[in-house]
């Protein structure tokens, strides 16, 4: 049973995504909050397994509650809710600590997918993401500088960056999907670590 937690202001989204993963065999929705206070509030009552969070919400943002959320439960899967298919709120979302995102237009079927994929630690980027975070590591930083990217890591972004499908990607590096997704988590739990390091320095 995969445990979901859905922060979403708009009513209707909100309600409607609780029904269908409630309604779908192997999920569960432990709960559904219209903002960031409320789900903090709740939150240690909790055990999810992933949380799907919208970036434009009333009072706390969802950037801010990503952050808060990671320091109580580092280990959570955290997939961003957003409107928008690429741009710059998404990718400071990933840098908080979120693992992937979801457009809020998705068919049904292909969010509960995304969201399992996540659960079994899957969570590819798109090639525009991927070229942020190749630009961000390439920025020079004492306090950071001891996080570095593996050549294969590079590779693989490079690869993305150019139009790769993370299939062919994988067929190329000739490693499984399994170990592609393991990858992919290796990129995200370094991008998070960064970029925690970067706003340290700048302190």
């Amino acid at each position: 049973m995969i445990k979901v937690i859905v922060v979403e202001d708009n009513d209707t989204i909100r309600e409607g995504l609780k029904i269908l993963i409630d309604g779908t065999k192997g999920y569960s929705c432990l709960a559904a909050f219209p903002d960031c206070e409320l789900l903090l509030r709740s939150f240690k009552n909790l055990n999810p397994d992933i949380l799907l969070i919208d970036i434009g919400l009333p009072g706390m943002n969802g950037i801010e509650g990503i952050k808060k959320v990671k320091s109580i439960s580092p280990e959570l899967t955290i997939l961003v809710l957003t409107v928008y298919e690429e741009n710059d709120l998404i990718f400071n979302a990933l840098c908080a600590g979120a693992s992937g995102y979801i457009v809020k237009k998705t068919p049904f079927f292909k969010l509960l997918n995304a969201i399992k994929e996540a659960h079994h630690g899957y969570t590819p980027m798109s090639s525009k993401i991927a070229g942020k975070v190749i630009k961000l590591f390439s920025v020079k930083n004492g306090k950071s500088g001891k996080v570095e990217l593996s050549v294969r890591e590079k590779e693989i972004l490079t690869r993305l960056v150019e139009g790769s499908s993370v299939k062919a990607i994988a067929d190329s590096l000739t490693i499984t999907m399994d170990t592609l997704g393991f990858e992919f988590r290796n990129i995200y739990s370094k991008l998070h670590k960064y970029s925690r390091l970067r706003v340290l320095s700048k302190l």
